[in-house]
This record gives C-alpha cells, sequence and structure tokens, in this order.
C-alpha cells in the first residue's frame, strides 16, 4: 500500500528528539522512497528503494528504512536503515557535522542510541572511528566501538590545531 506524503508526515511527526540540533525536534519529517509499506497491525511503515529521511538538520539514506511506532501515542520507537551503505549525517548545536555510514543502522529513541552495524564508521572533523560495531549513545555523547573477530577497531584523531583551520 503506498501512502502520499501527507499521511506519511502526519504519522512520523513527532521528533526525533537528541540526534541533532535542540531545533531539530521541532521539525516535521520527510521521508521520500520508491515506495512505502504500512503494517497497521505492528505500526511499522517500511520504506524501500534510494530511501532519503529528513528531520531539520538530520540525514538518513538507505536502501530500505523501517520505522516503528508505539501502538497507543504514535511516538517513534525506532528508525532502522539498511543497504549496502546506509548513511546519517547530523549538524550539532556547536556547528559540526557528525556523519557515519554501516550496512545497518538500529536508532532507539526510547534507549537515546544509535547502533552501526556490519562496517561501520563514525566521523566527527578528520577523526574517524571504524569497527564491527558502534554504539553511540546520543545524549550523554558516549561511544562504544567493537570489533570482530577478523578485525579490530580503528581510530584515528586529528590533533586540535589541525581541527581549527
Amino acid at each position: 500500500m503506498k501512502l502520499s506524503h501527507l499521511s506519511l508526515g502526519i504519522c512520523l511527526l513527532l521528533p526525533i528528539s537528541a540526534m541533532a540540533l535542540s531545533t531539530d525536534s521541532e521539525q516535521p519529517v520527510y521521508i521520500d522512497s520508491d515506495s512505502q509499506q504500512l503494517d497497521m497491525k505492528s505500526n511499522k511503515v517500511t520504506f524501500e528503494g534510494d530511501v532519503k529521511l529528513k528531520q531539520g538538520s538530520i540525514n538518513i539514506n538507505a536502501d530500505k528504512v523501517i520505522v516503528t511506532r508505539e501502538a497507543e501515542t504514535g511516538t517513534i520507537q525506532i528508525i532502522e536503515g539498511f543497504g549496502d551503505v546506509a548513511t546519517f549525517s547530523q549538524l550539532t548545536d556547536d556547528g559540526k557535522t557528525l556523519y557515519g555510514e554501516a550496512k545497518e543502522l538500529h536508532y532507539s529513541l526510547k534507549n537515546d542510541q544509535l547502533t552501526m552495524t556490519n562496517k561501520a564508521m563514525l566521523s566527527q572533523d578528520d577523526s574517524i572511528i571504524r569497527g564491527s560495531v558502534i554504539r553511540y549513545r546520543i545524549s550523554s555523547q558516549k561511544l562504544i566501538a567493537d570489533g570482530d573477530s577478523k578485525g579490530r577497531v580503528s581510530t584515528v584523531l586529528q590533533p586540535q590545531q589541525v581541527q581549527e583551520k
């Protein structure tokens, strides 16, 4: 079943609060895709084909995005992105861009955590972290990165004077 952008906007208007600029949570969610399917029993909306999600300065691009809402209140609980490379970016309150990519992105609004799995990478300025799994607690800005049996976590930290140029 295809949904119009108007009905989609109504069902997804609730904020993705701590993921970006403090004003982003006040912005509507826009999603464009080749196809959209709504499963009313599970309260899931599935978007497929060059999916682009935007809310304020938040951008998620993936081959497939699944949005799960809470049945009683309609609030967004989980946003999942899948693809050969699923990407996200956000502009922080201090004007820096946080960029991540992986084959799978899982954002739990309830837990305020973004989990990237399978060839995960997170960067800000010129500093980069790569691992099998990266978990980022958004409001507390805490990160845990893990390697797998085939690889370790790789980190590149740029000196402060390089970041300021």
